[in-house]
């Protein structure tokens, strides 16, 4: 065999690997998720957003929820009989309110339980998702977080407040309309979070904590843990199946060119107490 033929050799190796990678990580994601749902009794529904690199041009695209997840999670629900419960995992830093509440909405019409699971963590529209739930689960270390909406890249709070202090002849007339903008999309989600909440509490709670939740209370990107998600009335749970924490391993997150600044040996560890 000569040079040539060896260089196309490794070149055709070379690209192949990413090819047979994915397809023995989505045989093994399928396997995973079938074990869970006859484990559980359940349909198992994952979106998970990781951020992911273009592959001829190597930039990175971080990944939200957008309409076609909406279409894909309804699609699912519809696929499934009413009386099976729904087990839904969720990864995710946010994304469009119209399709995070197209699948709140699709969440609380079930008959059936709905249990959301948040291993790492579920900001903005994960969490308006996790409210229609009948049960959160997440990890001790897991969290959510507030739903106040953004106008491009500022809270629609944030405009509200700059109106509210300034003279009206010192606002100019783009922050006005953002401000009215963001009035309006507050009041939305709030009634919207207000509807999904009382499925768990009284509306007068429900209404409170939608407020505390949608209004600014806290920065965007506020980490709410489990314990703070128990204690503000959320059905919080921090018994997460080992079965979860396996599947989210076959969603790495991709890396380009360099090696990831975590490692570890991927198996349970013991103390030697526990072994004797």
């Amino acid at each position: 065999m000569g040079t040539m033929d060896i260089f196309w050799l490794f070149f055709m190796i070379s690209a192949l690997q990413p090819v047979l990678q994915r397809r023995y990580l989505d045989a093994m994601r399928t396997h995973k998720i079938a074990q869970i749902e006859k484990m559980r009794g359940s349909r198992v529904i994952l979106m998970v957003h990781r951020q992911e690199t273009m592959s001829l041009l190597g930039f990175p695209v971080m990944r939200y929820i957008d309409v076609n997840d909406s279409e894909e999670v309804l699609r699912a629900i519809y696929m499934t009989d009413e009386d099976v419960p729904l087990d839904i995992v969720l990864q995710t830093p946010g994304g469009l309110v119209l399709a995070a509440l197209q699948i709140a909405r699709a969440i609380q019409s079930r008959k059936s339980k709905v249990t959301v699971f948040v291993p790492h963590y579920a900001m903005s529209g994960g969490t308006l998702i996790a409210l229609a739930a009948d049960e959160i689960v997440m990890c001790k270390h897991s969290v959510l977080g507030p739903i106040d909406p953004q106008i491009g890249q500022y809270p629609a709070a944030s405009f509200i407040k700059v109106v509210d202090q300034k003279p009206i002849s010192e606002v100019d007339d783009q922050t006005l309309i953002l401000a009215d903008i963001g009035g309006k999309a507050i009041q939305q989600l709030e009634a919207e979070a207000t509807s999904l909440l009382k499925r768990h509490m009284r509306e007068d709670a429900a209404r409170a904590l939608a407020a505390k939740l949608a209004t600014g209370t806290w920065t965007h990107d506020y980490p709410i843990s489990a314990e703070e998600a128990r204690l503000l009335g959320l059905p919080v749970i921090t018994d997460m199946p080992n079965e979860v924490l396996q599947l989210m391993m076959l969603y790495p997150q991709p890396v380009r060119q360099q090696r990831g600044g975590v490692e570890y040996l991927p198996i349970p560890r013991q103390s030697e107490n526990q072994k004797q």
